[in-house]
């Protein structure tokens, strides 16, 4: 009962913060909101949820990677994936050396080693963070998709180096050849058992319903079970579950391609994924403010691990972590970008170059979240001679602080600095969906006239089937001749067409409260109201794009 009763005041947690966000004067993300309401329940109630890194990463990651790796544009990720994994692997690397020795010099007690554990796990950015500052911080979509891209490749990484400096604090030995073929295992390893166990299920479950069916709850389970097999079967192999579980879910979004899923899951499943997206990241940052608390209360006693007695050296470290973060990202993105602009240079290629703000914002963006957290606390406690863990708490203590600190930075900094910003011109996606309604129009009208020509009609429907094909294709056929149009007449059927739509919007806004009041009223039976109701609910979410 205690258990529920918790996952139940979590999700309470969730609701509220997305009422405090709202309400709140100044425009802060969600995410701080709820790591903020975590610790204000943690400190009112004096007991917080404890954070089994095991547990957590199994309940949430899995599921938040594959949607994740299912809905990142692929064209974009592979359009950029020389950036993405420049910044995913040689990134990480960069800054667990550098913010590695950078800790060891101002904190000489803390054991080389354990410093570079610590920069090892503040290193990967977070893809849950990042699309939830997303929401609030209008970045743009190349940029997105670049962060997006690096925050789920990034995490194995990142992971691999803690792990190799964590043995390295618990032997007392380290084996660069070791860490590079374990890295490569759990890479490789971990990106085929996701593509393997998608392809396979996804095959199955094809075979399955050809032959009896399609049941749109079974195949939204499914597609919540993927995830979680893949992720534990990497595991088990040991190799990386995180990687897994994001290369399932791009494979997915390949599997998809196909097209042999009914309408109706594809609209159930959507809204079942949108849900545990939304439910999940929101239990992630309060159980985050939870922990901070009872963190910050050993700020006393951790002080003695730096070698001085004021806590206020705490915040000196944290600051100057979180700012060599920042550095380390922009001297690492200015110089990749000098190398990228150098090559297409030598190939003739005229690239825009991008403006020092535009860096900034890319390097500001790196938020950590979650994985971060979740990673300091599988630090183990005594190392192989029986001893403590050296700087254990003030490891946990500074990795929890840059999280909040990098979380803040970009709430407040990236507004200012993509305020007005110039950015290279991006692919423009009107035009290819414009094409591609084209083709789906002919496809419609050649598809109708075929059907009409099949069926068995009789003299006296002739009239009434033809009547009905040519107000169906008139929808289609006006979408065929508009491609043709440019400039003025083009902008003037663009006005034309939002004007149809929020005229459309308002007339199924006025159908639906009539259908209330006339269940309210008793003159519409539930049954018909609900169907009247999804009805309208469907076509305005057709106009809407939600």
């Amino acid at each position: 009962m205690e258990s529920v009763a918790i996952s139940l005041f979590l999700l309470l947690a969730v609701v509220v913060s997305g009422w405090l966000s709202r309400l709140s004067p100044i425009s802060l993300p969600t995410p701080v909101v709820q790591i903020a309401l975590g610790a204000v329940i943690a400190l009112s109630t004096g007991a917080a949820v404890d954070l089994q890194p095991d547990v957590f990463f199994l309940l949430f990651l899995p599921p938040l990677l594959f949607y994740d790796g299912w809905k990142i544009p692929k064209e974009g990720l592979f359009r950029d994936k020389g950036t993405i994994l420049q910044l995913a692997l040689g990134l990480v690397v960069f800054t667990v050396i550098g913010l590695g020795l950078l800790i060891h010099w101002l904190i000489p007690l803390m054991p080389l080693a354990a410093a570079f554990a610590l920069a090892a796990i503040v290193s990967p950015t977070d893809p849950i963070a990042v699309s939830a500052i997303a929401t609030r911080v209008p970045i743009p979509k190349r940029l997105m998709h670049i962060l997006e891209g690096e925050a789920l490749l990034n995490d194995a990484s990142g992971l691999v180096c803690m792990r190799f400096a964590v043995a390295a604090v618990v032997t007392g030995s380290f084996s660069l050849v070791s860490a590079v073929g374990t890295f490569l295992w759990l890479a490789i390893g971990g990106l085929a058992i996701g593509i393997v166990v998608t392809f396979a299920v996804t095959r199955l479950k094809g075979i399955i319903t050809r032959r009896i069916g399609e049941e749109a709850g079974s195949q939204v389970l499914i597609s919540l079970l993927i995830p979680f097999g893949a992720y534990l079967l990497a595991e088990r192999l040991h190799c990386s579950g995180i990687l897994a579980a994001v290369a399932a879910g791009i494979t997915m979004s390949y599997a998809e391609q196909s097209g042999q899923a009914l309408a109706d899951t594809r609209v159930r499943r959507n809204a079942v994924w949108d849900m545990i997206q939304f439910t999940a990241n929101g239990i992630i940052f309060v159980l985050l403010g939870e922990q901070l608390p009872s963190i910050a209360s050993r700020a006393a006693h951790v002080v003695q691990f730096t070698g001085h007695t004021d806590p206020l050296w705490l915040i000196v470290y944290v600051a100057a972590i979180s700012f060599a973060l920042i550095a380390l990202r922009f001297l690492w993105v200015w110089v990749a970008l000098r190398f990228t602009l150098f090559r297409a240079a030598r190939k003739g290629q005229a690239v825009q170059r991008p403006s020092l703000r535009l860096i900034a914002a890319t390097s500001l963006a790196g938020v950590r979240g979650a994985i971060t957290l979740a990673g300091v606390l599988t630090i183990p406690f005594v190392v192989s001679d029986g001893t403590a863990f050296p700087s254990r708490n003030l490891i946990i203590f500074l990795a929890a602080s840059v999280i909040v600190v990098s979380l803040l930075l970009a709430s407040v900094g990236l507004p200012f600095l993509l305020k007005d910003l110039k950015l290279p011109p991006e692919p423009k996606m009107q035009a290819e969906e414009d094409k591609a309604r084209a083709a789906g129009a002919e496809a419609a009208i050649e598809a109708i006239e075929q059907l009409q020509k099949a069926m068995k009609i009789g003299k006296n429907d002739t009239e009434l089937y033809a009547e009905a094909s040519a107000r169906v294709m008139e929808i289609y056929r006006r979408r065929i001749d508009s491609q043709g149009l440019h400039g003025e007449a083009a902008k003037h059927l663009r006005r034309l067409e939002k004007i149809e739509r929020d005229l459309r919007l308002a007339g199924i806004r006025a159908e639906r409260e009539v259908f209330y009041e006339l269940s309210r009223a008793h003159e519409l039976s539930d049954e018909t109201a609900r169907k009247l109701v999804r009805e309208a609910d469907l076509l305005e979410a057709r106009l809407t794009g939600s």
